[in-house]
């Protein structure tokens, strides 16, 4: 990034650095602080997709940047109310320089229709469950911690994941595939991520752990992927 910064800024007018604030696939945490940081000396702004992030990282679900406290350093920050909010709709954050920009020069804002009053108001009692109930985001962080220790236990690889995002490595599609169709049968919704969604030795069951489940819930799971991964050879 550093070398990409210093090339652009001997030719650019402006630089944006652009970067998830969690990456979907493995589940693996973006370095915000080091990007925000580096950023800083070339002027450039900074631009966080955190729509894994949401509901999820720092105080009370705030975030990536505030996760690692560069909430000043980062210029944009979009997200959706589709995953950890639970609605519909998306949104793109900043200072109300940029807010007034994007309404006056955003082609894809123009002829577009608002949602219906009912979505904005579960939006806005979401956000609300969010500041005003902590305890629905420590439910999804010792959901994850466990259900993650124990799919490891029974010897699954589960990556670099360090968030809800749980992959389960498979490597070959055509087991990704057979996996997920077999936790259907026993019960279990969880989907295959296979080529070229990932590389192809990559395949895995994508797991996203959320704060609605039970014990009970993880280890009726749980159970299904031992008797699967023995079943298929995945795990002894």
């Amino acid at each position: 990034l550093e070398n990409c910064l210093r090339e652009a800024d001997r030719t650019s007018r402006r630089i944006l650095v652009i970067s998830d604030g969690v990456f979907s696939m493995d589940g693996d945490i973006a370095p915000v602080d080091q990007i925000a940081n580096a950023a800083v000396p070339y002027g450039a702004m900074v631009y966080i997709d955190d729509s894994h992030g949401e509901g999820v990282l720092g105080e009370g679900g705030r975030g990536a940047a505030n996760h690692f406290h560069v909430e000043d350093k980062v210029h944009v920050e979009m997200g959706t109310f589709s995953k950890a909010l639970g609605v519909v709709g998306g949104y793109a954050a900043g200072s109300n320089d940029l807010r007034l920009f994007a309404l006056n020069k955003s082609r894809t804002w123009l002829l577009s229709a608002s949602h219906p009053p009912a979505t904005v108001a579960s939006c806005i009692a979401a956000i609300d469950v969010l500041e005003t109930e902590p305890k629905w985001v420590e439910r999804l962080w010792k959901n994850t911690r466990y259900f993650k220790k124990e799919l490891v236990s029974l010897g699954f690889d589960i990556g670099h994941s360090e968030t809800p995002i749980t992959p389960v490595m498979l490597g070959e599609s055509s087991v990704a595939k057979r996996f997920s169709d077999r936790l259907y049968e026993e019960g279990v919704f969880a989907l295959p991520i296979v080529f070229p969604m990932v590389a192809k030795d990559k395949a895995r069951i994508r797991n996203i752990v959320n704060a609605g489940l039970t014990r009970k819930d993880l280890d009726f799971a749980l159970a299904a992927y031992e008797k699967i991964g023995k079943e298929l050879q995945v795990i002894s």
